[in-house]
């Protein structure tokens, strides 16, 4: 089981104060037994309304570069402000997951992207998050800083500054991708690496 604290609504604490009210009708949900599901959720016992708490889509890339080093950003906003992490950020409604990753990468380091194989797929339940990172190839544009990065730089699979990166998901996409690359390389433990910086 995970170590997400829940509160009240069977939700990660930080998200509970958010849903408590039923969207549909206003009345407050409940939470508890639900006919039919095998497991506790939020209602409404006014209208009988279920509340599916489910994660955001996080889609970020590994944007690489001609000599094969990957290119990282030190966050420039929370969670994990100034430490290094590939850029992403949420899915947008009216976007494929290839042209979240295309908008995200631009926004965060001015570099334009081709996305390629998925690298993997990883849960980060504290956030409420599931997190997809693509190796990308870089076809365009300059690393610049933006709003939300102070600095965009690359590094080779040998150089990564596992210590100082972000999120536990952002260590097991790097630690995939240079497993991919360069398999002679020793892999941080994932024990050591883990932060928690809640949403």
């Amino acid at each position: 089981m995970s170590e997400v604290r829940f509160g009240r609504g069977g939700v990660p604490d930080w998200l509970e104060p958010m849903v408590r009210f039923c969207s549909r009708c206003g009345a407050e949900l409940e939470f508890g037994p639900i006919g039919g599901e095998d497991r506790d959720r939020l209602a409404c016992p006014a209208c009988g309304f279920v509340f599916y708490v489910n994660p955001r889509l996080v889609v970020t890339t590994l944007p690489i570069t001609d000599t094969g080093r990957v290119m990282l950003i030190r966050r420039g906003i929370e969670p994990g402000y100034g430490m290094w992490a590939q850029p992403g950020g949420f899915l947008e409604i009216d976007e494929t997951v290839r042209d979240a990753a295309i908008r995200e990468t631009r926004e965060e380091t001015g570099l334009v992207v081709e996305p390629g194989a998925i690298v993997g797929l990883y849960s980060r339940l504290p956030a409420a998050v599931v997190v997809v990172a693509f190796e990308a190839r870089i076809v365009g544009g300059e690393p610049q800083i933006t709003h939300e990065s102070l600095e965009t730089r690359p590094f080779g699979p040998d150089e990564i500054p596992w210590a100082e990166v972000a999120f536990e998901t952002s260590v097991r996409a790097l630690s995939d991708w240079v497993a991919h690359v360069r398999p002679d390389l020793p892999l941080p433990d994932p024990s050591e690496t883990r932060r928690d910086f809640g949403a």
